[in-house]
């Protein structure tokens, strides 16, 4: 007998059974409060969860409750300091979260018509949507601590907080926003080194940055630079390194090249900690490792005490 005719003329079978279905007949799922008292499940509504209310530990990987590690300054409870965007980090830094921003030069952003798979363009427009900012580059303008100052962030949440033209001038607009309102700079830097889509131009910024430090000798203004984690490439061999005090946040990763490619270039195993910030204040890099929450704090007793001797030479 043909299949046809077992189904039976007009039959169709449905499109929703599964095998484990009997009778063809869709099981209505519903819990015990379906079962008890139907139609009241409707009338709870779901609550809805908060998006990344936990945060994993990187080093444990035990779960941490997001307003707790923000209450901690994004401190994990083994002391690891985790990476900061641009807004948090100029909140942490000024007196009650309140400062002036200034706003970096416009550039132009794809000299190079650069593509190596995705055009340049369309990387930046992605950075810019998840970060919501322009470049890695934030300034601000405030007080830390009772004294005035220019805070330039360097976010390596954009990019890699990579150097490129953008970084480049809103570096020398800092400096100069420092000199004309004769105060203090602090730069807290953050990057993977210079932005290989602007090619040379983005080496440019090495000489153009540490030009803009001299502006700030020049009228003897203190210029403070706060390593956080990572700190590398070109920007370890300019700015970063170029200041009248170095302060590192605990366990940053401070270097030109990275570990793994000094470990192949030479063959041999780097000691314990190798470019970290403890290890540099031993080798005299760094001048003092500063915990998160006493930053401001060093920064303001460092910057009044620079301040200070500038203003009686006067």
């Amino acid at each position: 007998m043909a299949i046809a005719d077992k189904l039976g003329k007009g039959r169709v079978l449905p499109t929703n059974v599964r095998s484990g279905d009997k009778g063809g007949e869709r099981r209505e799922r519903g819990g015990w409060l379906a079962k008890i008292a139907p139609g009241v499940s409707k009338l709870v509504s779901k609550r809805e969860t908060p998006e990344n209310l936990w945060v994993k530990d990187p080093d444990t990987g035990e779960m941490i409750y997001r307003p707790d590690l923000e209450a901690a300054l994004w401190v994990t409870p083994n002391g690891r300091h985790m990476r900061l965007n641009a807004e948090t980090r100029l909140r942490y830094t000024f007196d009650d979260e309140q400062w002036e921003t200034i706003e970096s030069p416009k550039v132009f952003e794809d000299p190079l018509s650069f593509s190596d798979g995705k055009a340049y363009t369309e990387r930046l427009k992605i950075a810019r949507a998840n970060t919501g900012e322009d470049d890695t580059m934030a300034i601000g303008y405030g007080k830390v601590q009772g004294v005035d100052c220019v805070v330039l962030v360097q976010d390596f949440t954009f990019m890699g907080g990579s150097l490129g033209i953008a970084a480049g001038e809103a570096f020398i607009c800092a400096a100069r926003a420092a000199v004309a309102r004769k105060c203090p700079m602090v730069a807290f830097t953050a990057s993977g080194g210079a932005r290989m889509q602007e090619g040379t131009l983005s080496l440019m910024q090495l000489a153009r940055t540490t030009l803009a430090i001299q502006e700030l000798k020049a009228v003897q203004l203190p210029y403070i630079v706060v390593l956080t984690d990572p700190t590398t490439g070109g920007v370890t061999a300019s700015y970063a390194m170029l200041g009248d005090v170095h302060l590192a946040e605990p366990g940053a990763l401070i270097g030109f090249a990275g570990p793994r490619v000094i470990e192949t270039t030479i063959r041999e195993k780097l000691p314990e900690g190798f470019q970290r910030s403890e290890y540099l204040v031993e080798k005299g890099m760094v001048d003092r490792v500063v915990p998160r929450e006493e930053l401001p704090a060093v920064l303001s007793a460092l910057m009044s005490i620079l301040m200070g001797g500038r203003r009686k030479g006067q």
